[in-house]
Order: structure tokens, then sequence, then C-alpha cells
């Protein structure tokens, strides 16, 4: 999957928490988040956090997609509460191989 397809995909699918999503899918729309993010932030922090706003729904479904990938379920993302380990672990699944 491309740069533009994951991103499409992600937008088309973003409450949809159903299914699953392969790793390039995404790695590729969590990379475009943070350059998106990143820039916002230069320009405006206001506009960042609107924008992150906008980006939450989408990043939870494709995060879910990812996690029923791998033979897990999207609960798993309440992990992110934990502070740092929360996230360590949820950064471990969502980089392993599919259970396919």
């Amino acid at each position: 999957m491309t740069f533009a397809e994951s991103i499409r995909t992600c937008f088309s699918k973003y409450v949809d928490f159903n299914g699953v999503a392969s790793r390039p899918e995404f790695w590729w729309f969590f990379l475009f988040a943070f350059i998106v993010l990143l820039a916002l932030n230069l320009v405006s922090e206001t506009l960042a956090n609107i924008v992150s706003l906008g980006f939450l729904l989408p990043q939870f479904a494709v995060g879910a997609r990812r996690l029923h990938d791998i033979g897990k379920s999207g609960w798993w993302q309440l992990l992110l509460l934990l502070p740092l380990i929360g996230l360590i672990v949820l950064i471990v699944f969502w980089a392993q191989p599919p259970k396919r």
C-alpha cells in the first residue's frame, strides 16, 4: 500500500473499527498525521490542536484495525492511558506481523 492509498483508506474508513489494517496502512497514516501536525504546530499551535482533534477518530480506527490484524482487540488501545509503558506496548503490538 502506498502513502497516498493509506491516507485515502484511513480517511474513508475513519469510523470503521471493524476489519483489519496492514502495517503499511497504519504506519503511513501515522507518519502523515505526525508530519501534518508538526508543520501546523510551527505555524499555529491552536490550528494544530484543532486538526489533531480531526485526526483522533481516524487514528483510533486504524489503530483498532491494526490490532485486529494481529489477533488482538481494539480495546488494547486503552493502554494509552498508562503514561509511557502503554505507548511502548502498543508500538510493539502495531509493529508485529499479521496473524493470518
